[in-house]
């Protein structure tokens, strides 16, 4: 089968019904294209993001009217996770996919009402928890799919001595990069745990390399007072050099749909330093090799947000 080939052949026969999704941080960028591709494939796809306009925008421009559906939530509020997860489970019930995605990159300091930092909050615990409360949901399909949006971000990436709950010292990249570390080696850990509960659902990562979505922008205008020109400047020339957004989203569409895609798998792109390419299954970088980081993030993650699951 071909790596670049999508939907990949046989991924729908992996489903007895219409499969159903969620996709966070699906109302541009990365988790946009997803969503899209995965309406335009069959799915019924929930666009789970923070704001309902732009959510009900973006659901209008999916194929497939009906099959997009918009779903508020604030991952680094727990009680919009813990009412996103109730309105889910009440419509549905059944989950086959459940894409990871959203993120903020380039935040100022700041710390959530439960006092972790914002990166942390965002990209990695609240998918934690949303992952713990829908689990049952997705052990209700057959063959229900967990994947982590990380980054190449994550080679920089550094969890032992990382405390997310001080400001102290802080930079937005050391932050962002241990995140997005955090979403690999939650990844990972959740597929050992999974098997290790006899569970039909698995847990993949991808990545989507160097690509130019919102974050572009984001870095952009959150760095302080910035010359307009230069800045249109820059934003133009990224659209010239890194990947499109499209692009971007091919990893994680494989690791979603490919029925071959091993549980605990990382996919990103196939050239240089895995910033542009073909979707295919990628080495993990020396960050994510210590064995003992998936035990420990779990541990934090749990004590840090009074939820745990498949202990």
């Amino acid at each position: 089968m071909s790596a670049s080939a999508w939907p990949p052949a046989g991924w729908r026969e992996r489903f007895d019904q219409t499969p159903v999704a969620v996709v966070t941080g699906a109302s541009n960028g990365l988790g946009l294209v997803t969503a899209r591709a995965l309406v335009a494939a069959g799915a019924v796809v929930v666009l789970a993001c923070r704001d309902q306009g732009r959510g009900e925008e973006a659901a209008a421009g999916c194929a497939g009217p009906g099959r997009a559906v918009v779903g508020l939530i604030d991952l680094a509020a727990p009680a919009s996770v813990d009412a996103f997860a109730r309105w889910f489970t009440e419509r549905h019930g059944r989950l086959d996919l459940l894409v990871n995605n959203a993120g903020v990159m380039a935040a100022p300091p700041r710390l959530t009402a439960e006092g972790i930092e914002l990166h942390w909050a965002t990209n990695h615990l609240g998918h934690f928890v949303l992952t713990g409360r829908l689990l049952a949901a997705l052990a209700a399909a057959p063959a229900g799919r967990v994947v982590a949006v990380s980054s190449v971000a994550a080679g920089a990436g550094r969890l032992r001595g990382y405390d997310p709950t001080t400001l102290d010292g802080y930079r937005w990249w050391p932050a962002y990069a241990a995140s997005k570390l955090a979403n690999l080696v939650f990844a990972r850990e959740l597929d050992r745990r999974l098997r290790a509960a006899g569970l039909s659902v698995t847990s993949l990562a991808a990545h989507p390399g160097v690509t130019h979505t919102n974050l572009v922008s984001t870095r952009f205008a959150g760095g302080g007072p910035v010359n307009v020109a230069a800045r249109r400047v820059a934003l133009a020339g990224s659209r010239l050099v890194l990947a499109s957004a499209a692009a971007g989203a091919q990893p994680i569409l494989r690791a979603a749909t490919d029925p071959d895609a091993a549980g605990g798998s990382y996919w990103g792109p196939s050239g240089f330093r895995q910033h542009r390419g073909r979707a295919v299954a990628v080495p993990l970088p020396a960050s994510a090799a210590d064995s003992g980081l998936g035990p420990d993030l779990w541990a934090l993650s749990a004590r840090l947000s009074g939820v745990d699951y498949l202990a």
